[in-house]
C-alpha cells in the first residue's frame, strides 16, 4: 500500500491547486481523477463554452455598428472547425496540465477513487484505474469531486434528441431549434451561442424570471436582450415533461403547452458526484441533498476536507480555487481561522452579459434589511458607446451607508467583475474612490458613476 501526507480525489480547478500548493511545501501528495485531468471546468464546462462564445462575439459587435449605421457585412462561423479548435485546445491543456503536476513530484492516478475506512491515523483510498485496484492510504483527504448535470423526473437526458451540457458541447452540427429547459448561467450562455448560429431558440424557466440568483432589473434587461435577438423566453413555466418523439424534442409544460424542437437542453443545475465516494468510511457526512457536509474550516471529519462544488457551498471553478488555497495552508499549519470566502464574483457570458460581485437587493430584502440601490447606465460610458453595446446599466446595492453588492448587465460587462470586487472586500466609499485612478476612457469608469449615482429606496428587487 502507497501512502501519502494527502490524497486529494478530484483533478478539476480545487484538486489540482490544493495538490500544486502542498506539493510545493514539500508533502507527498496522491491525486486521482476519473476523467479527465482539468475538471468539468476545462473539458466540458467553462472553457470551452467561452471559447464557443468568443467565436461568435464578432457576430455580436457587428450587429451593434449596424445599428448605429456604420458598418454592414456578414460573419460566418465553420462549426466543425471550432468544435476541432475546442477539442485541440482542452485536450492539449489537460495533458499540458497533468505534466505540470508530475513535474511537482505529485503521484497521479487515472482512475475512480473511493474511501474504503480508516486505519491507524490513516483513510484507506481504492483507486480503480485501468490497470487493475491500487491502495492508497493517507494521513489528510481532500475531496474535490465536483457535479455532474441535474436531471428531475420527467427531465432526463436520453442523449439523442434530449441532451445535458455535455451532450450539447460536443454535438457535431447546429440544430435547426433548441430548447433550453433553465435559465440560469449554463441555460443562457448556450442559448445565446446557439442563437448566434441561426438555431431557433426557445428558453423555459419554472422561477419567475430568467437569471434566477439575481435581482428583477437584471433579469428584465437580459430578457429584453434574448428578446431582440429572437429568442423565444417562458418565466414561471414549468416543465411537466421532455421526451424524444420523432426523432425531436417534445417539451410539455404543465399548463399544457407543447414546445418541440430538434435539440433540447436541460440545464436545471448541477449534482454532487458524492454517491459511492465512501465518505462516511472517512469520516465524514452528507447533506440531505447529497453535498459533503463541512464545518467553517472546510472539514467533514478531523482529518477530511471537501472543495468546490462537492461541498455545496458556492458552484464556481474560481471558488473551488479560492477554497483549495486555504485547506492547504490550513494543513500546512499557515492559518487556523474560519474559511472567508469573501465577495464571490460571478459571470454569465455572452454577447449580453451578467456581472455580480456580493449580494443582491432581493436576498437584503428578504433578510429584512434597509436596501438603497444607485446605478448608471451603459449610455454615459465612452467605451460602450464605441463598441455600440449601450443598452444595460451598473447597480450598487447599499446597506447601512456601505456597499453590499455591485451587479451589471450589458455587454462586455464581465470586465468589471474584479474591479467590483476589490472595491466591495476592501470597503470602498464614495468619498475613498478619489484613492483610485480609474483610466480614461475605460469600461471601469461606470462603476464610480454607480457608486456616486444618487441612491433611492427600494422595497423590491
Amino acid at each position: 500500500m502507497q501512502t501519502y501526507d494527502v490524497i486529494v480525489i478530484g483533478g478539476g480547478p480545487g484538486g489540482t491547486t490544493a495538490a500544486r500548493i502542498l506539493a510545493q511545501a514539500g508533502k507527498k501528495i496522491a491525486l486521482i481523477e476519473d476523467s479527465h485531468w482539468g475538471g468539468t471546468c476545462l473539458n466540458a464546462g467553462c472553457i470551452p463554452t467561452k471559447m464557443l462564445l468568443g467565436a461568435t462575439a464578432p457576430q455580436g459587435l457587428l450587429h451593434a455598428q449596424e445599428r448605429v449605421r456604420i458598418a454592414k457585412g456578414s460573419i460566418q462561423v465553420d462549426f466543425t472547425a471550432l468544435q476541432n479548435r475546442v477539442t485541440r485546445f482542452t485536450k492539449g491543456t489537460s495533458q499540458t496540465l497533468a505534466k505540470s503536476l508530475a513535474a511537482l513530484g505529485i503521484d497521479l492516478f487515472e482512475g475512480r477513487g473511493v474511501c474504503t475506512g480508516q486505519n491507524e491515523g490513516q483513510t484507506q483510498v481504492q483507486v480503480t484505474t485501468a490497470q487493475g485496484p491500487v491502495s492508497l492510504a493517507g494521513t489528510k483527504i481532500i475531496l474535490a469531486c465536483g457535479t455532474a448535470s441535474a436531471s428531475f423526473p420527467g427531465l432526463v437526458p436520453d442523449h439523442q434528441n434530449v441532451l445535458d451540457s455535455t451532450d450539447l458541447l460536443r454535438i457535431t452540427a447546429i440544430p435547426e431549434s433548441l430548447i433550453v429547459v433553465g435559465a440560469g448561467a449554463i441555460g443562457l450562455e448556450m442559448a445565446d451561442f446557439f442563437s448566434a448560429m441561426g438555431s431557433t431558440v426557445t428558453i423555459v424557466e419554472a422561477a419567475a424570471h430568467i437569471a434566477p440568483t439575481e435581482d428583477a432589473d437584471i433579469a428584465k434587461e437580459m430578457l429584453r436582450a434574448l428578446t431582440k435577438k429572437g429568442i423565444t423566453c417562458h418565466e414561471g413555466a414549468r416543465a411537466k415533461s421532455l421526451l424524444s418523439v420523432d426523432d425531436k424534442a417534445r417539451l410539455e409544460l404543465e399548463d399544457g403547452t407543447v414546445i418541440t424542437a430538434a435539440k433540447a437542453l436541460v440545464a436545471v443545475g448541477r449534482k454532487p458526484n458524492s454517491a459511492g465516494l465512501g465518505v462516511e468510511s472517512a469520516g465524514g457526512s452528507l447533506t440531505a441533498r447529497g453535498y459533503v457536509q463541512v464545518d467553517a474550516r472546510l472539514q467533514s471529519g478531523p482529518d477530511l476536507y471537501a472543495i468546490g462544488d462537492i461541498n455545496g457551498l458556492t458552484l464556481l471553478a474560481h471558488a473551488a480555487e479560492h477554497q483549495a488555497a486555504y485547506v492547504a495552508r490550513h494543513i500546512l499549519g499557515e492559518t487556523q481561522g474560519d474559511y472567508e470566502p469573501g465577495p464571490v464574483p460571478s459571470c454569465v457570458y455572452g454577447g449580453t452579459e451578467i456581472m455580480r460581485v456580493g449580494q443582491t437587493a432581493g436576498a437584503l430584502l428578504r433578510e429584512g434589511k434597509t436596501v438603497e440601490v444607485s446605478q448608471a447606465p451603459l449610455t454615459a460610458n465612452p467605451i460602450a458607446q464605441a463598441s455600440g453595446g449601450t443598452a444595460g446599466f451598473v447597480k450598487v446595492v447599499w446597506h447601512e451607508g456601505r456597499m453590499a453588492g455591485i451587479a451589471a448587465v450589458g455587454h462586455g460587462v464581465s470586465h468589471l467583475v474584479t474591479v467590483a470586487q476589490l472595491l466591495i472586500k476592501d470597503a470602498y466609499t464614495e468619498s475613498r474612490l478619489d484613492e483610485v485612478m480609474f483610466a480614461h476612457p475605460t469600461l471601469d469608469e461606470i462603476i464610480p458613476a454607480a457608486i456616486r449615482a444618487p441612491k433611492s429606496s427600494t422595497t423590491g428587487a
